[in-house]
C-alpha cells in the first residue's frame, strides 16, 4: 500500500469517526453511530497494519497482538454486566494512558531516525507531553476504576496542603520538561522522564482520590478527555495523522461533555478537581441536628401498584439502584402495562444519574423503552407539579431537596429533579442509607412521600404482578 493511498484511507476513517460522534448524539441514531465508528476503526487498523510503515516481519507480531487483544475484548463484552460498564470505561481509559506512556518511552529510545536541532526539540516536547498526559490518565483512571467498583471508598481524600503539593509537582514537571528538551544525553533525558512519570502518576492518584463520589460521572468524562489528548500526543510522536485527529475528537468531545455536566450540577470544573461533593463525613439518617425531622412512611408493593393504577400522569426517575438490581426490563414491563391502561408515563434523567454520563439512557435503551418518553432534567423538571406519582428507583442525591433548601449542604446549588412537587412521590431503596455523596435526603420525610424498601427488582416484580392481576 502506498503512502498516498494510506492517507486517503485515513481521511475516510476520520470522516467515519466524525459521523459516528454525530450519530451518538441521539438515542435513535446511536446504533448507527456505533456501527460507523467500528467501520472507521476497522479501516484504520487495516491501513496501519498493511500500510507502508509496517514491515512484513512486523505484520505477524501485530496480527498476534490483535487476536489476543480482540479475544480479551470479546470476552469482556460478553461477560461484563451493564452495571459494570462505568468501571470498564475507566479501565479502558487507563489502557490508553498506559499505551501513550509506552509509546513515548519507545519513541525516545528509538535512534533509527536521528533528529537534529529544532526537529529534535519538537520531538522531545511531544514525547514529554505525551508521557505526562498518559501517566496522569493511567493512574487516575485506575483510581476511578477502584472507586466505581467499590474497592476504594467514594469519600474524598483531602491531604493537608494538597493544592501546594500539586503546585510544587507542576513546577518540578515544567522545570524538568525545559531541561529535557535541551539535553542531548539519552541517559539524563531518561532520568528526567522517569522522575516526571513518577510525579504524574502520583498526581493522577491524588487528583481522583480528592474527588467526591457524586462527582464521579464528571471524572469519567474528564478521564475520557484525557485519554483522547493522550492518543493525540501519541499520534504526534508516531507521525500518525489519523491518531492525532481521533485523539483530538475524543479529547475535545470529552472536555465539552465535562463542561456540560459541570453546568448541570452548578459546579465549576476547577471545583470538581479541587475536591468534590461529600468531603465531610456522611450524616447518618435520623442523626439529631443533622438529619431532617419527620417520620418515614413505608408502603408495600401492592400499595405502590394501587397508586400507579389510579394515576393519570407518572414520572419515573431511574438511578444507580435500578442498575444494580438490573430492574430496567421490569420497569419496561410496568411502563407498557400502565400505558395500555391509559396512564401517561415518562422518564426523567438527571445528567449525573448513575456512575457515568448517559448510564441511565443506556440501561433504558437496552430494555427497549421508547425514546420519546425518556426526557432530560431541563425538559421535564417543570412538569412535576402536574404529576400524580413520581417514582424514584434507587436514586438519592439527584432528587435531594437540600440542594435547593439548605445552603450549608455539601450539594447546595446542584440542580436536582424536583420530585417532591408531585402530588405523591415513591422512593425505592434498600435502606435509609445516604447516597454516594454521603448526604441525607429530606425527601424521605416529606408528607407526600412514601418509601418502598427492598431490592428494586423484587419489589418491581411484585408491583408488575399486582398491576397485571388488576387488568
Amino acid at each position: 500500500m502506498t503512502e498516498s493511498l494510506a492517507t486517503v484511507a485515513y481521511l475516510g476513517a476520520a470522516i467515519l469517526f466524525i459521523l459516528s460522534l454525530g450519530g451518538l448524539s441521539h438515542p435513535e441514531t446511536a446504533r448507527r453511530g456505533n456501527l460507523l465508528g467500528m467501520l472507521g476503526m476497522g479501516l484504520a487498523v487495516l491501513v496501519t497494519v498493511f500500510g507502508p510503515r509496517v514491515s512484513q516481519s512486523g505484520v505477524v507480531a501485530i496480527v498476534i497482538a490483535l487476536v489476543l487483544g480482540g479475544g480479551i475484548g470479546l470476552y469482556a463484552a460478553k461477560r461484563v454486566k451493564m452495571t459494570q460498564m462505568p468501571e470498564l470505561v475507566a479501565l479502558m481509559h487507563s489502557l490508553v494512558g498506559l499505551a501513550a506512556c509506552l509509546v513515548g518511552f519507545a519513541s525516545y529510545v528509538d535512534t533509527s531516525h536521528p533528529l537534529q536541532g529544532a526537529e529534535r526539540a519538537i520531538h522531545a516536547a511531544e514525547v514529554y507531553i505525551g508521557i505526562l498526559i498518559g501517566a496522569v490518565t493511567f493512574s487516575g483512571s485506575l483510581v476511578a476504576f477502584g472507586k466505581l467498583n467499590g474497592r476504594i471508598g467514594g469519600k474524598p481524600l483531602l491531604l493537608p496542603g494538597r493544592h501546594l503539593l500539586n503546585l510544587l509537582g507542576l513546577v518540578v514537571v515544567v522545570a524538568l520538561g525545559c531541561w529535557f528538551v535541551q539535553t542531548a544525553s539519552i541517559g539524563l533525558g531518561m532520568l528526567a522522564l522517569l522522575v516526571m512519570t513518577a510525579i504524574a502518576l502520583l498526581f493522577g492518584v491524588h487528583m481522583v482520590m480528592a474527588i467526591g463520589g457524586a462527582d464521579m460521572p464528571v471524572v469519567v468524562s474528564m478521564l475520557n478527555s484525557y485519554s483522547g489528548w493522550a492518543a493525540a500526543a501519541t499520534g504526534f510522536m508516531l507521525g500518525n495523522d489519523l491518531l492525532i485527529v481521533t485523539g483530538a475528537l475524543v479529547g475535545s468531545s470529552g472536555a465539552i461533555l465535562s463542561y456540560i455536566m459541570c453546568q448541570a450540577m452548578n459546579r465549576s470544573f476547577i471545583s470538581v478537581i479541587a475536591g468534590g461533593f461529600g468531603s465531610g463525613a456522611p450524616a447518618a439518617a435520623g442523626q439529631a441536628g443533622a438529619a431532617p425531622q419527620g417520620e418515614v412512611v413505608a408502603v408495600t408493593a401492592a400499595d405502590t401498584a394501587e397508586m400507579l393504577r389510579e394515576a393519570k400522569r407518572v414520572i419515573i426517575v431511574p438511578g444507580y439502584g435500578m442498575a444494580v438490581a438490573q430492574a430496567q426490563h421490569t420497569v419496561n414491563e410496568i411502563t407498557r402495562t400502565l400505558r395500555e391502561r391509559g396512564v401517561e408515563v415518562r422518564f426523567a434523567i438527571h445528567p449525573v444519574a448513575g456512575r457515568m454520563p448517559g448510564h441511565m439512557n443506556v440501561l433504558l435503551a437496552e430494555a427497549k423503552l421508547p425514546y420519546d418518553i425518556v426526557l432530560e432534567m431541563d425538559e421535564i423538571n417543570d412538569d412535576f407539579p402536574d404529576t400524580d406519582v413520581a417514582m424514584v428507583i434507587g436514586a438519592n442525591d439527584i432528587v435531594n431537596p437540600a440542594a435547593q433548601d439548605d445552603p450549608t449542604s455539601p450539594i447546595a446549588g446542584m440542580p436536582v429533579l424536583e420530585v417532591w412537587k408531585a402530588r405523591q412521590s415513591i422512593v425505592m431503596k434498600r435502606s435509609m442509607a445516604t447516597g454516594y455523596a454521603g448526604v441525607d435526603n429530606p425527601l424521605f420525610y416529606k408528607d407526600n412521600n412514601r418509601m418502598l424498601f427492598g431490592d428494586a427488582k423484587q419489589m418491581l416484580d411484585e408491583v408488575l404482578a399486582t398491576l397485571k392481576s388488576e387488568v
